[in-house]
């Protein structure tokens, strides 16, 4: 038997984690929420992965951000407009 890993970044890339938090939040909030470069300033997924990649006190911040959404949300395709 597997066993279940507790760690909702089990099997989740960086990419997948970015791109679910801009779908969820959106560039501008998202760059509000946490307030880094790559989020504010002519954004995209490949220059936040190349930062974030590099960076990992700002890639912890990410990645706490998607945890804290992943245990409040129960799909994580649902977008706030829905």
């Amino acid at each position: 038997m597997h066993e279940q890993s507790n760690d909702p970044l089990h099997g989740v890339t960086l990419e997948q984690i970015v791109n679910r938090l801009v779908d969820y939040f959106g560039w501008e909030e998202l760059g509000q929420l946490i307030n880094i470069r790559c989020f504010n300033s002519n954004p995209s997924v490949k220059s936040s992965l190349k930062f974030l990649r590099k960076t990992p006190w700002a890639r912890k911040k990410v990645e706490e951000l998607y945890i804290l959404k992943y245990k409040n949300m129960s799909i994580w395709g649902e977008s706030k407009s829905q």
